[in-house]
C-alpha cells in the first residue's frame, strides 16, 4: 500500500509548490482538499500518513466567520495527540500553534518579502540548516506564540517564532519554503495585489528579488523539505484518542510571541 498525503489548501495559488515533487518520487499519493468546501474532517484526512496544511490569507481566530477553521484545528488536535507527520505552512504554522494552546494573534508589521531567518542551536541542527543564510520568503501579518513543549527553530526581527517542532513529527513553518520563486510565484503577486497595494510594496522589486535568490532558494528550500520528509515516523493508523481531550481548549500559557 502505498503512502498518502493530504494537504489542506486555503486559496488556489497557495499550493504545494516544490513539496509535490518531493513527495511524488518519495511515493505518497497525494490529495489536495480546498478547506471550506471539500470535506476535511473524513478519514482522508483523519488517517493520512501525512497532512500538509498551507497558507492563506485569513486568521486563526476568525473561526466564526469561518466555520472550517475549528474543524482544521480539531483534526490537527487528533494528529498532535497520535505523533501523525503533520506539517504547518504559514496559517497551517497558526493552526498547528492554536491547536497546541498557543496565541495567535497580528504581528506589529506585515512581514512581505524575502530574508533569512536566525536559526536557533536546535534550528541549525534540525533540517532547517539547510537555509542558514538564505533569504526565504515571508508573507504573513499573524505571529504565532511558541507552544508550551515545543522547540523553537528560527527567528526574524518581527517574528519570534519563525519555525517550531515537536518531536520529529509535527512542524510548524511560518515562512514559505515550498514557493519556487519563479515557477508559479506570479500567481502570488496576482493573488496578493491588494494586499501588495495596501501595505506600498512594489511587485516588480518582489519579482526581481525572487528571481535573483531562484537558484540558492529552490535548492535550499528542496533540501529542507525532502531531509524533514525522509525522517518521519510514520504511524500505523490514527485513532481517535481522549488523552488530552483539552488540548487547545483550556487556557494555556505559550511562551511569548
Amino acid at each position: 500500500m502505498s503512502k498518502t498525503a493530504v494537504a489542506f489548501r486555503h486559496v488556489a495559488f497557495e499550493d504545494l509548490g516544490s513539496l509535490a515533487p518531493i513527495l511524488a518520487a518519495l511515493g505518497y499519493e497525494v490529495t489536495t482538499l480546498d478547506a471550506g468546501c471539500d470535506d476535511i474532517t473524513g478519514p482522508i484526512a483523519r488517517e493520512a500518513d501525512l497532512l500538509i496544511v498551507l497558507g492563506g490569507p485569513i486568521g486563526v481566530y476568525d473561526a466564526e466567520a469561518y466555520p472550517f477553521l475549528a474543524d482544521e484545528k480539531a483534526l490537527i488536535q487528533n494528529r498532535i495527540v497520535n505523533d501523525a507527520p503533520t506539517l504547518g505552512i504559514c496559517l497551517g504554522a497558526q493552526l498547528v500553534a492554536s491547536a497546541l494552546g498557543a496565541e495567535v494573534a497580528p504581528g506589529p508589521v506585515k512581514e512581505i518579502g524575502f530574508a533569512p531567518l536566525d536559526l536557533t542551536t536546535a534550528g541549525a541542527a534540525s533540517p532547517l540548516r539547510h537555509l542558514a543564510g538564505v533569504p526565504v520568503l515571508h508573507w504573513h501579518g499573524d505571529v504565532a506564540g511558541l507552544p508550551v513543549g515545543a522547540d523553537r527553530l528560527a527567528s526574524t526581527v518581527a517574528c519570534h517564532n519563525q519555525a517550531f517542532s515537536l518531536g520529529s513529527n509535527i512542524l510548524g513553518l511560518q515562512f514559505h519554503a515550498e514557493v519556487d520563486p519563479v515557477v508559479g510565484f506570479e500567481r502570488w503577486l496576482i493573488g496578493h495585489a491588494c494586499e501588495l497595494a495596501s501595505a506600498r510594496i512594489d511587485p516588480r522589486e518582489l519579482r526581481a528579488t525572487a528571481s535573483r535568490h531562484a537558484s540558492i532558494l529552490r535548492e535550499a528550500g528542496r533540501a529542507l523539505l525532502l531531509e524533514w520528509c525522509e525522517g518521519l515516523r510514520l504511524r500505523p493508523r490514527l485513532v481517535e484518542s481522549t488523552r488530552f481531550a483539552n488540548l487547545g481548549k483550556a487556557p494555556v500559557t505559550s511562551k511569548p510571541l
